[in-house]
Protein backbone atom coordinates (compact mmCIF):
# COMPACT_ATOMS: atom_id res chain seq x y z
CA UNK A 1 0.00 0.00 0.00
CA UNK A 2 1.22 3.00 -1.10
CA UNK A 3 1.54 6.34 1.81
CA UNK A 4 -0.44 8.79 1.49
CA UNK A 5 1.74 12.67 1.43
CA UNK A 6 1.28 12.92 5.68
CA UNK A 7 2.57 9.85 5.66
CA UNK A 8 5.28 10.19 3.35
CA UNK A 9 6.49 12.86 5.60
CA UNK A 10 6.37 11.72 8.73
CA UNK A 11 8.62 8.36 7.23
CA UNK A 12 11.15 10.82 5.85
CA UNK A 13 11.35 12.74 9.24
CA UNK A 14 11.83 9.32 10.88
CA UNK A 15 14.38 8.37 8.42
CA UNK A 16 16.38 11.66 8.50
CA UNK A 17 16.20 11.16 12.82
CA UNK A 18 17.71 7.71 12.34
CA UNK A 19 20.10 8.01 9.51
CA UNK A 20 21.15 11.68 10.02
CA UNK A 21 21.04 12.03 13.84
CA UNK A 22 19.98 9.27 16.28
CA UNK A 23 20.93 5.74 14.91
CA UNK A 24 21.57 4.05 18.38
CA UNK A 25 17.76 5.48 19.26
CA UNK A 26 16.52 2.39 16.82
CA UNK A 27 19.81 0.09 17.64
CA UNK A 28 20.91 1.38 13.90
CA UNK A 29 24.91 0.39 13.05
CA UNK A 30 26.11 2.89 10.40
CA UNK A 31 29.26 2.17 9.04
CA UNK A 32 31.71 4.87 8.07
CA UNK A 33 29.71 5.61 5.26
CA UNK A 34 26.77 6.60 6.41
CA UNK A 35 25.33 2.83 5.30
CA UNK A 36 22.65 0.61 7.30
CA UNK A 37 21.22 -2.24 5.90
CA UNK A 38 17.81 -1.76 4.90
CA UNK A 39 16.28 -5.08 6.48
CA UNK A 40 17.69 -4.34 10.24
CA UNK A 41 16.55 -0.63 9.48
CA UNK A 42 12.98 -1.95 8.70
CA UNK A 43 13.18 -4.40 11.14
CA UNK A 44 13.86 -2.32 13.85
CA UNK A 45 11.41 0.71 12.85
CA UNK A 46 9.08 -1.83 12.56
CA UNK A 47 9.31 -3.62 15.96
CA UNK A 48 8.97 -0.13 17.70
CA UNK A 49 5.99 0.50 15.63
CA UNK A 50 4.39 -2.77 16.88
CA UNK A 51 4.86 -1.85 20.72
CA UNK A 52 2.02 1.07 19.31
CA UNK A 53 -0.02 -1.48 17.30
CA UNK A 54 0.97 0.21 13.89
CA UNK A 55 1.02 -0.84 10.51
CA UNK A 56 4.75 -1.67 9.86
CA UNK A 57 6.42 -0.07 6.69
CA UNK A 58 7.35 -2.00 3.94
CA UNK A 59 10.68 -2.26 1.34
CA UNK A 60 7.92 -0.92 -1.47
CA UNK A 61 7.18 1.83 1.02
CA UNK A 62 10.49 2.93 1.78
CA UNK A 63 11.78 2.82 -2.10
CA UNK A 64 8.59 5.20 -2.28
CA UNK A 65 9.87 7.44 -0.14
CA UNK A 66 13.75 7.53 -1.38
CA UNK A 67 12.24 8.37 -4.48
CA UNK A 68 9.99 11.11 -4.11
CA UNK A 69 11.71 13.05 -1.53
CA UNK A 70 11.61 16.55 -2.34
CA UNK A 71 15.25 17.32 -1.16
CA UNK A 72 16.52 13.39 -2.40
CA UNK A 73 18.32 13.13 1.48
CA UNK A 74 18.21 9.22 1.36
CA UNK A 75 20.09 7.07 -1.27
CA UNK A 76 20.11 2.90 -1.57
CA UNK A 77 23.88 1.78 -2.24
CA UNK A 78 24.50 -0.21 -6.16
CA UNK A 79 22.95 -3.36 -4.90
CA UNK A 80 20.27 -2.13 -2.91
CA UNK A 81 20.44 -3.45 -0.02
CA UNK A 82 21.87 -0.31 1.76
CA UNK A 83 20.80 2.87 2.53
CA UNK A 84 22.06 6.30 4.16
CA UNK A 85 21.22 9.90 4.43
CA UNK A 86 22.60 11.85 2.05
CA UNK A 87 24.05 14.67 3.87
CA UNK A 88 23.01 16.77 6.65
CA UNK A 89 24.43 14.27 9.71
CA UNK A 90 25.46 15.64 12.96
CA UNK A 91 26.72 11.83 14.04
CA UNK A 92 30.80 11.46 13.47
CA UNK A 93 30.17 10.12 9.73
CA UNK A 94 33.10 10.59 7.36
CA UNK A 95 31.04 10.04 3.86
CA UNK A 96 33.71 10.33 1.01
CA UNK A 97 32.34 13.44 -1.15
CA UNK A 98 33.47 14.51 -4.17
CA UNK A 99 35.50 17.67 -4.35
CA UNK A 100 33.70 20.38 -6.91
CA UNK A 101 34.73 23.43 -8.64
CA UNK A 102 31.26 25.69 -7.63
CA UNK A 103 29.97 28.27 -10.02
CA UNK A 104 30.83 31.85 -9.18
CA UNK A 105 27.97 32.22 -6.06
CA UNK A 106 26.16 30.12 -4.05
CA UNK A 107 23.29 30.98 -1.44
CA UNK A 108 22.19 30.18 1.74
CA UNK A 109 18.81 30.78 3.10
CA UNK A 110 18.56 32.02 6.58
CA UNK A 111 16.11 34.56 8.80
CA UNK A 112 17.11 38.31 10.25
CA UNK A 113 17.90 37.15 13.75
CA UNK A 114 20.77 35.42 12.94
CA UNK A 115 22.45 37.91 10.51
CA UNK A 116 24.64 39.44 13.07
CA UNK A 117 26.49 36.67 14.15
CA UNK A 118 27.00 35.39 10.83
CA UNK A 119 28.55 38.68 9.92
CA UNK A 120 30.77 38.21 13.17
CA UNK A 121 31.86 34.40 12.20
CA UNK A 122 30.39 33.72 9.01
CA UNK A 123 28.41 30.51 8.49
CA UNK A 124 29.34 27.56 10.38
CA UNK A 125 28.26 23.97 10.68
CA UNK A 126 27.39 23.79 13.81
CA UNK A 127 26.73 20.04 14.95
CA UNK A 128 26.35 19.49 11.87
CA UNK A 129 29.35 18.13 9.36
CA UNK A 130 29.45 21.00 6.71
CA UNK A 131 27.43 24.05 6.14
CA UNK A 132 24.75 23.31 3.29
CA UNK A 133 24.83 25.74 0.52
CA UNK A 134 22.61 25.91 -2.50
CA UNK A 135 23.44 26.50 -5.89
CA UNK A 136 20.06 28.66 -6.64
CA UNK A 137 18.19 31.15 -4.62
CA UNK A 138 14.90 28.96 -4.46
CA UNK A 139 16.30 26.61 -2.45
CA UNK A 140 17.57 28.60 -0.40
CA UNK A 141 14.52 30.40 0.31
CA UNK A 142 12.66 27.38 1.24
CA UNK A 143 15.04 26.04 3.32
CA UNK A 144 15.25 30.08 5.18
CA UNK A 145 11.58 30.06 5.18
CA UNK A 146 11.54 27.18 7.58
CA UNK A 147 12.41 29.36 10.21
CA UNK A 148 10.68 32.57 9.65
CA UNK A 149 10.66 35.52 7.28
CA UNK A 150 14.06 33.98 4.43
CA UNK A 151 16.70 36.29 3.81
CA UNK A 152 19.08 34.79 1.11
CA UNK A 153 23.08 35.41 1.72
CA UNK A 154 24.87 34.70 -1.53
CA UNK A 155 28.12 32.99 -0.83
CA UNK A 156 31.06 34.84 -2.96
CA UNK A 157 32.20 31.08 -4.01
CA UNK A 158 34.46 31.24 -6.69
CA UNK A 159 36.59 33.90 -4.98
CA UNK A 160 36.73 31.35 -1.74
CA UNK A 161 38.08 28.56 -4.29
CA UNK A 162 40.56 30.73 -5.57
CA UNK A 163 41.71 31.76 -1.89
CA UNK A 164 41.98 27.93 -1.44
CA UNK A 165 38.69 26.93 0.28
CA UNK A 166 37.31 23.34 -0.75
CA UNK A 167 33.72 22.62 -1.66
CA UNK A 168 32.06 19.39 -2.20
CA UNK A 169 29.02 18.23 -4.03
CA UNK A 170 26.48 16.16 -1.62
CA UNK A 171 24.93 12.71 -4.24
CA UNK A 172 21.67 15.00 -3.42
CA UNK A 173 23.40 18.19 -5.13
CA UNK A 174 23.63 19.97 -2.23
CA UNK A 175 27.11 22.19 -2.43
CA UNK A 176 29.34 21.24 1.11
CA UNK A 177 31.67 23.54 2.73
CA UNK A 178 33.80 23.22 5.95
CA UNK A 179 32.98 27.08 6.54
CA UNK A 180 32.13 30.43 4.73
CA UNK A 181 33.89 33.43 6.79
CA UNK A 182 31.75 36.15 6.94
CA UNK A 183 34.24 38.78 4.21
CA UNK A 184 32.66 36.03 1.47
CA UNK A 185 29.08 36.75 2.37
CA UNK A 186 26.13 39.38 1.41
CA UNK A 187 22.67 39.51 2.09
CA UNK A 188 21.53 39.18 -1.64
CA UNK A 189 17.54 39.99 -0.43
CA UNK A 190 13.98 38.27 1.10
CA UNK A 191 11.87 36.31 -1.09
CA UNK A 192 9.38 38.59 -1.58
CA UNK A 193 12.54 40.20 -3.94
CA UNK A 194 13.12 43.17 -1.90
CA UNK A 195 16.83 44.49 -1.55
CA UNK A 196 17.72 44.39 1.90
CA UNK A 197 21.25 44.68 1.50
CA UNK A 198 21.84 48.29 2.64
CA UNK A 199 19.41 47.97 5.76
CA UNK A 200 21.26 44.69 6.81
CA UNK A 201 25.02 45.89 5.96
CA UNK A 202 23.81 48.99 8.40
CA UNK A 203 22.31 47.09 11.37
CA UNK A 204 24.94 44.80 11.61
CA UNK A 205 27.47 47.01 11.48
CA UNK A 206 26.16 49.63 14.37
Amino acid sequence: MLLNKSQARRFSKLLSYILRHNPTDYDIKLDSQGWTPVKVLLKNINTRRANKERTPYTVEQLREVVATNDKQRFSFDSTGTKIRANQGHSIDIKIKYDERTPPEFLYHGTVGDFLSGIFSKGLVKGGRTHVHLSADVETAAKVGGRRGKPVILSVRAEDMTRDGFKFYLSPNNVWLAEHVPPEYIEVDGSIDGNNISDYWRTKVKS
